[in-house]
């Protein structure tokens, strides 16, 4: 007696061929410049870059200050310059945090 063979018909073998893929048109992209992120950033979270004018101006007139020899003045802005710099740093990790959840919704 010989073994059965047993025959295997799969879906693809039962079916008739696909049809052919028709190229879809790959999506453009515009390439955005320096100019054109930094307003969209801007736009999008206009604390941060408030918060680096704020710290850059507070620093450079305490730089002045030292200068000049007015010391507690020039101490005064650098702790003032620490202060600008947490709202800065506060502003950018709130911005992200609000992208995060938009961006889940």
């Amino acid at each position: 007696r010989q073994p059965e063979r047993a025959v295997v018909v799969t879906l693809a073998m039962a079916a008739e061929p696909p049809p052919p893929l028709e190229p879809y048109p790959l999506p453009s992209f515009h390439e955005e410049g320096f100019t054109e992120k930094f307003l969209r950033k801007t736009r999008e979270n206009p604390l941060v870059p408030l918060g680096c004018v704020c710290t850059v101006g507070i620093l450079a007139y305490g730089i002045i200050c030292f200068k000049k020899g007015n010391t507690r003045r020039s101490q005064l802005m650098m702790r003032a310059r620490v202060i600008a710099q947490g709202f800065t740093l506060a502003a950018l990790l709130g911005g992200m945090v609000a992208t995060a959840v938009k961006s889940r919704q």
